[in-house]
């Protein structure tokens, strides 16, 4: 399992931006089920890797949130309310919060190991192979929200839509003419379109989020003893094709 704690950035002074949060998340098409639990934070248990780097993203994407993920076990049975929630991966998600906190000047996202494998031997998870699996996907997952934290509103603007696009052609990923779809919603031209696309790295971000969903897989594994890695093979099936519709649309709008 994975644990999201999510913690709101100058929360003394500004508004109380939760509920905005949770209705954005309940908007997303995960699994995951947030509340908040303290002050300006909230708390979710995601299952698959996919979702927490989608989570994590939106979350990243304002500006305005610490980003920490748990990865290993929970108690189970889960509770109702993620707030009654207990587990190592619970304990790593408060401590991933607290060291995002401290990267605030940069990408303010953490990843944090909830343990060893039974039967490993090291002595510490500071060492441990999932512990660097975690650190692996931290760093992905930050150079990616980077991407996503240095996007212009102009910029956004153009990817929301070519998404949208792109949502509503499911299953026909490399469709002729999604930029031309995407240029005729927001009344410019596809060569705009397709600029906006090069300079926001959304491209890029769409190459990388399968190596961040397959290092959070593999934390897992390592972490909780249970392999993850297959049932995420279709999801990172899915955003390659996203990617190469990404390209193939691209050169379009360049021609």
């Amino acid at each position: 399992m994975y644990v999201m704690t999510i913690d709101q950035r100058g929360s003394t002074t500004d508004v109380d931006r939760v509920p905005g949060l949770l209705a954005e998340l309940a908007a997303l098409s995960t699994a995951g089920r947030f509340e908040r639990s303290v002050g300006d934070e909230v708390q979710g248990v995601v299952e698959r890797p996919g979702e927490v780097v989608e989570i994590a993203l939106h979350a990243l994407r304002s500006g305005r949130w610490y980003v920490g993920i748990g990865v290993g076990r929970v108690d189970l049975p889960l509770p109702a309310s993620p707030r009654e929630g207990s587990g190592p991966a619970f304990v790593a998600a408060r401590l991933a919060v607290d060291k995002a906190k401290s990267a605030a000047a940069h990408v303010p996202l953490a990843v944090v190991s909830g343990g060893l494998r039974r039967g490993e031997a090291a002595p510490s998870a500071d060492g441990s192979s999932g512990a660097r699996a975690c650190a692996n996907a931290e760093a992905v997952l930050r150079l990616i929200g980077r991407l996503v934290q240095d996007r212009t509103a102009a910029q956004w603007k153009v990817v929301d839509v070519l998404r949208s696009v792109q949502s509503g052609q499911s299953g026909t990923s490399g469709t002729h003419g999604t930029q031309k779809i995407a240029a005729k919603n927001l009344g410019i031209t596809e060569q705009s379109v397709s600029r906006a696309l090069l300079r926001s790295g959304w491209q890029e971000e769409w190459a990388a989020r399968p190596a961040a969903e397959m290092l959070l897989s593999l934390a897992h594994g390592l972490i909780a003893g249970s392999d993850t890695t297959a049932p995420e093979e279709t999801s990172s099936r899915d955003t390659s094709a996203r990617d190469t519709s990404a390209r193939e649309n691209s050169t379009e709008g360049d021609r």
